[in-house]
């Protein structure tokens, strides 16, 4: 079965335009599910029966998977074999009467306005770098983009005269976000007197560089982040996914659309976007039980 794996994770790839991360999360489930068929000495997928993916199922809750992994995996599953049948090397789908349970969506961490400022103006922007780091906070919270999107960022994709930035997200789709005047003239500050210095003899179109001209990794992002949340105290869980939440969540209070937010994110479904409303929603719940004298 492995050769049918391998052309199944080509065809996500090539197909579906899934990104290296995603395919990785496939590659995986895949790997613990043909360990389990070996074991049980299930050497065909046809000999595969509903029974025996509700016992990988079992042994997986047994091993303390979440109900979000167990979701995720029979997810992965059912792609893996209706792409099996569809491509005939199966002559059936035996996930056809597996449910993927529900589980209940953890509510993300979101800042305070005051929060986001005190953290966008941690940086020391006497420094190149802090200069840069400045632009990139900036950039997170007035567009809400993955570090993902950020790190792939081409000089190429800001307009700052327009006022937008093209945002390559999941599965290479492009959409358009647009700028406010605080994030132009940081970002037109960065690429005009200190973007320069950083290449050095470097020739690259990356937009945000180190100090030896490379790209910024994403790895590097997350822990300058978690430095300038230290020092600019704050003690909630802090990612750069966390300005992706506070981003749309603050959008949402303030009265925007649903569907424009929803843009925006680059969310393919209105549900995910709907999970801020959720948050606004707790938000107000906690403004209630703080102010109200009979809460």
């Amino acid at each position: 079965m492995d050769e049918i794996i391998e052309e199944y994770l080509k065809f996500i790839q090539l197909e579906k335009g899934l990104s290296a991360n995603t395919i990785g999360a496939y590659r995986r489930d895949l790997n613990k599910y043909q360990a389990f068929l070996d074991n049980h000495h299930i050497s065909h997928i046809d000999f595969v029966e509903r029974e025996t993916i509700q016992l990988c199922l079992g042994k997986f809750q047994d091993e303390g998977a979440s109900a979000k992994s167990i979701a995720r995996f029979i997810s992965t599953l059912k792609s893996f074999h209706q792409f099996a049948l569809r491509e005939k090397y199966a002559a059936k789908d035996p996930t056809v009467l597996i449910e993927t349970p529900r589980y209940e969506r953890k509510l993300p961490d979101v800042l305070e306005v005051d929060e986001v400022i005190r953290l966008i103006e941690a940086p020391d922007t006497s420094k190149n770098n802090g200069c840069r780091d400045r632009a990139i906070l900036e950039l997170l919270y007035a567009t809400g983009i993955r570090v993902t999107e950020l790190i792939n960022l081409k000089v190429e994709d800001l307009n700052l005269m327009m006022g937008f930035v093209r945002v390559f997200g999941k599965g290479n789709k492009e959409r358009i976000v647009p700028l406010g005047d605080t994030v132009i003239d940081y970002l037109d500050y960065y690429l005009n007197s200190v973007r320069p210095k950083l290449m050095k003899n470097t020739v690259t179109d990356g937009l945000f560089l180190n100090l030896r001209g490379k790209p910024l990794t994403r790895q590097a992002i997350w822990k300058s982040i978690k430095q300038y949340g230290v020092k600019a105290q704050i003690h909630k869980t802090l990612t750069p996914h966390t300005l992706r939440h506070s981003f749309a969540t603050h959008l949402l209070e303030n009265g925007a659309d649903l569907r424009a937010v929803q843009e925006m994110l680059g969310h393919s479904d209105i549900s995910t976007t709907q999970l801020y409303t959720h948050v606004s929603k707790s938000q107000i719940r906690k403004i209630y039980n703080n102010f109200h004298p009979r809460a």
